[in-house]
């Protein structure tokens, strides 16, 4: 079958050149009919950029030339903001807003979780070149490769890896941060402590897991987040969380051995032991968040920085945009069937490679090829005008038949220093073990490793040896902190959070703003697709968000009719992003409106 490197409609069969007008005509006249929504493609950049001064407010998009943070919670954002307007670096601002969203948005800004921060120097600094803070979760000294059984419920606090959140904030304030760490803390122990504001996006978020048949053990979490009139929460209540600000007020006062020593330290282990967990002070103490080398790839002289192992979405990102670079995707309209095909085919050959051979690289040596352009060349050659079927993928391996909730916010202050940060307690709120007189939710990371050795199925359960668990071990993920420069100029930040989700919504993103020139609300909003090898099932986001979404109904049909088996969903992440006009000097950071958010800058 001939391959979309070298075949064009005129080399093509007289049947498949039929075809091809057919399926022309078809969509064609879909766009036409469907009048107003038409507008909504990105048919040119231009189009986009009509379109901006119109979408400002329904996009959540915000302008400024000194700083920006871009954010799921509203109050956090404007700690970030008030953090750079001090004085505060970008790196400053995003302590602050990570340890602020512990207190505004509980189901995934933690101290008891972990993630990752992405760091490109401003242009003042020495070394400009970017860096990474790994803060991952680890397994704790007592587990072992085959303690889960697969479909075991991850709500319990035998899945609670060892946390790094604390420190990974310490360490990249000890390299980078201007402002004091108290002054860094404050904003949040204040907002634990006196309470804030509760908005329409966390009244539902702490509704729906209080009333959730799942959390009915759950007394402690009861205990700190039931509304105290025994209501539901409603938009203008106000939380207050005492426990949790004393637990804040020692890692102000001591830094991270205020959270990994002392106190805290003793209520956690006591949790660990009343709930079943394996975590030890000997696990907390002896955590470290680790400095590394950001995986670097390039797109049509783009420069792209993104997380390098245990983070999956570097490495995965980098070789699906190496596929498309040889595949001139700007010949057909950005939600063309060919477009969305070509992507997801070069999504589904990233996740088969993550399979087979990404985990913690302190474990297990990562092939240095998978970032290769010869590599990405080889793979990209496979891609037909069909689909390929995921488990003709999977010749070398045996096949058997058989936690989404993170949150990603985006900083840029005035010397152009960039900060992209995902973090996570794995599923929304975690384990949801609240820990007895800490105030906070404890991860539940544990189930990201492969969760049954050797057992690899269809319904997407992996079991390849690279991300087995072992003591201490960092267990694979796939958040997808990214940077994006052009001749050592910062032209975008972003990140999303989704589970295996998240690097497919980065690449999306990515592709609008380099190949497709959107403007960055616009390719925040439009729609994304997913497609991680196994389940072989190609998600496409069919809902509307702001003025950007397409009706999609004739595409899907045509993406059917290649083989690909479809499947819609009404949202997919949310990114907020910051883009950078080094003509003008503009910063535009962009809040996704999937779930909610505020960008503000000055």
């Amino acid at each position: 079958m001939p391959n979309l490197f070298t075949t064009t409609c005129k080399e093509r069969s007289t049947q498949h050149r039929i075809s091809c007008l057919v399926l022309i005509v078809t969509v064609t006249i879909s766009w036409w009919c469907y009048g107003p929504a038409r507008t909504a493609v990105a048919q040119t950049p231009t189009t986009f950029q009509r379109r901006t001064a119109s979408t400002v407010q329904s996009q959540r998009v915000a302008d400024g030339k000194h700083g920006m943070v871009a954010a799921v919670s509203p109050p956090a954002v404007d700690v970030g903001v008030e953090i750079l307007k001090a004085g505060g670096n970008a790196v400053d601002a995003a302590v602050a807003v990570a340890f602020a969203e512990a207190v505004t948005w509980p189901e995934a800004g933690n101290i008891g979780g972990g993630g990752f921060m992405l760091v490109a120097p401003g242009r003042s600094a020495e070394d400009k070149s970017p860096t990474f803070f790994d803060y991952r979760e680890t397994a704790p000294a007592a587990a072992t490769p085959d303690m889960f059984a697969l479909g075991e419920s991850r709500l319990t606090a035998r899945f609670v890896g060892t946390p790094g959140t604390v420190r990974g904030l310490e360490l990249a304030h000890k390299k980078f941060g201007k402002l004091s760490w108290p002054d860094l803390v404050k904003p949040a122990v204040a907002l634990a402590r006196d309470g804030f504001e509760v908005n329409t996006a966390l009244a539902r978020s702490l509704n729906g897991v209080l009333r959730d048949r799942r959390s009915v053990n759950n007394a402690e979490m009861h205990r700190v987040f039931d509304h105290p009139e025994g209501r539901l929460w409603r938009n203008g209540d106000r939380l207050l969380q005492p426990e949790l600000a004393a637990t804040l007020e020692r890692i102000m006062e001591q830094g991270a051995a205020g959270f990994y020593t002392g106190r805290t330290a003793e209520l956690f282990v006591a949790e660990m032991r009343r709930s079943g967990g394996l975590i030890t002070a000997a696990d907390l103490t002896n955590y470290e968040a680790k400095e590394r080398t950001p995986i670097h790839s390039t797109y049509r002289g783009y420069d792209i920085y993104g997380a390098p192992p245990p983070s999956s979405g570097g490495i995965a990102n980098a070789l699906a945009l190496n596929m498309l670079e040889g595949l001139n995707l700007k010949r057909e309209d950005r939600f063309a069937p060919r477009t969305l095909h070509v992507m997801a085919e070069a999504m589904r050959r990233a996740f088969h490679q993550r399979a087979m051979h990404l985990g913690d690289a302190d474990f297990v040596e990562v092939p240095e090829y998978l970032t290769s352009k010869e590599f990405a060349s080889e793979l990209a050659a496979s891609l037909h005008e069909r689909a390929t079927p995921s488990r003709s993928l999977a010749e070398e391996m045996e096949i058997l038949d058989g936690g989404e909730n993170t949150t990603h916010f985006s900083v840029v202050d005035d010397d152009g220093m960039a900060v992209s940060n995902t973090y996570t307690l794995e599923h929304s709120f975690g384990s949801r073990v609240v820990v007895n007189g800490g105030g906070f939710f404890l991860n539940n990371e544990m189930g990201d490793f492969n969760q049954k050795p050797g057992h690899t199925d269809e319904r997407g359960n992996i079991g390849t040896p690279a991300n087995v668990i072992a003591p201490g071990k960092r267990m694979l993920s796939s958040m997808s902190p990214t940077i994006v420069k052009r001749d050592g100029e910062l032209v975008l930040v972003t990140g999303s959070p989704g589970g295996r989700t998240i690097i497919n919504t980065v690449l999306c993103i990515v592709v609008n703003v380099l190949e497709y020139e959107m403007e960055i609300g616009a390719a925040v909003d439009a729609p994304r697709i997913h497609h991680q090898w196994f389940p072989d099932q190609l998600r496409v986001e069919t809902h509307r968000f702001g003025n950007v979404g397409e009706d999609l109904t004739s595409t899907i049909e045509a993406l059917r009719s290649m083989g690909h088996r479809v499947t819609t969903v009404r949202g997919q992440g949310d990114a907020h992003s910051i883009f950078y006009d080094a003509a003008t000097g503009q910063l535009r950071g962009a809040a996704d409106k999937r779930l909610d958010g505020k960008a503000a800058g000055y």
